[in-house]
């Protein structure tokens, strides 16, 4: 994208900001507590948000990873963007290969980090350079598969210890594609359905590293009756029910022991070692706006969330979490020792 470009992209987004009413003011904003025990926290009012207190990233339906830096990387609608912990974008992805990143995760290889994405509008994974954009890979719907896919709609992506990756079409099929380093596809499980072994939206996953071997954690966001979270092998086969009776979990990022897992009704949820929610972070307990899409910045609730989407933790375990929102919202969660 040129300079010309992105210039207007920024000047368009301004003036929807603008058209919808100034942003609130934050500077009287008292932080909000929320969790318990080892997992409490309090909110950074601002954090993230542009000088004139407008969000920096637009419309958000994403994800979020940390670098080896502590640098924070978030998927908003048109591209990606890098904050400092303190909340300053030093940098941005913007153009056609970095749109739609419905996911993300970092991985270092070599003296390099990678972004793995999962575009879910564009029918593909993809791996960039985490400093030069440059794209390094891209996963389309492997035809060796055999299967006849009328539609492939990318939810997820995460990489095994050996470069194997993995890319759920939880949009669409709901198998989980299995590929190498190369992008040569080696596999595929799952199947669409609300049966034990199926996924009703095989929406979020990660590499569980909390286990050896590794294995993948997977987001079922809507199996009936509740959603839940599923553990399989590297080599697709499955293991078992982690937990049940969650809302709608959309991602899960993991810590040492510990997991956060989004809720797109509007929380967050903690689990420790034993796979026990053991903190609740930011409640919406209005119905009608947990899940919502459509509540623009002037609506924000300090340490109320509405469609909880993305999370990841930095080095210190503060958790930053994005909303699925048509403002765009990215917050940073400080822990409290």
């Amino acid at each position: 994208m040129s300079k010309s470009s992105v210039r207007l992209l920024w000047q368009g987004l301004a003036a929807v900001l603008l058209f919808a009413g100034a942003a609130p003011d934050i500077s009287a904003t008292e932080p909000v507590r929320m969790g318990n025990g080892s997992m409490a926290f309090e909110t950074v009012p601002g954090w993230g948000l542009r000088p004139d207190g407008n969000s920096s990233t637009g419309p958000t339906h994403g994800g979020v990873a940390v670098d080896e830096q502590g640098n924070i990387y978030t998927s908003a609608d048109q591209g990606v963007f890098v904050f400092t912990p303190e909340g300053e974008v030093v940098h941005s992805f913007l153009g056609d290969d970095y749109t739609n990143l419905h996911d993300i995760e970092i991985r270092k290889e070599g003296d390099q980090e990678f972004i793995y994405g999962a575009r879910n509008k564009n029918a593909e994974g993809i791996k960039f350079n985490a400093k030069s954009g440059e794209v390094v890979l891209r996963l389309p719907f492997p035809k060796e598969s055999g299967l006849d896919l009328k539609r492939f709609s990318p939810t997820a992506i995460t990489v095994a210890p050996n470069g194997d990756i993995y890319l759920s079409d939880g949009y669409a099929s709901n198998h989980i594609f299995r590929f190498d380093s190369d992008g040569k596809y080696l596999s595929h499980f799952g199947e669409k359905g609300n049966g034990l072994k199926q996924f009703n939206t095989a929406h979020g996953m990660t590499l569980d590293t909390r286990y050896e071997p590794n294995r993948l954690l997977i987001c079922d966001r809507n199996h009936k009756p509740k959603g839940r979270l599923l553990h399989y092998s590297l080599e697709g086969e499955f293991i078992g029910e982690v937990v049940t009776g969650l809302g709608e979990p959309t991602s899960v990022a993991i810590q040492g022991d510990y997991v956060s897992v989004p809720d797109l009704k509007g929380r967050c949820v903690v689990l420790d070692r034993s796979n026990t929610v053991i903190a609740v972070l930011g409640f919406n307990p209005d119905p009608k706006r947990g899940r919502s899409y459509n509540i623009p910045q002037a609506e924000w609730i300090e340490g109320v969330f509405s469609g909880t989407h993305g999370s990841n933790w930095d080095a210190d375990g503060n958790l930053y979490v994005q909303d699925w929102n048509v403002s765009g919202r990215l917050m940073k969660l400080r822990r409290l020792q």
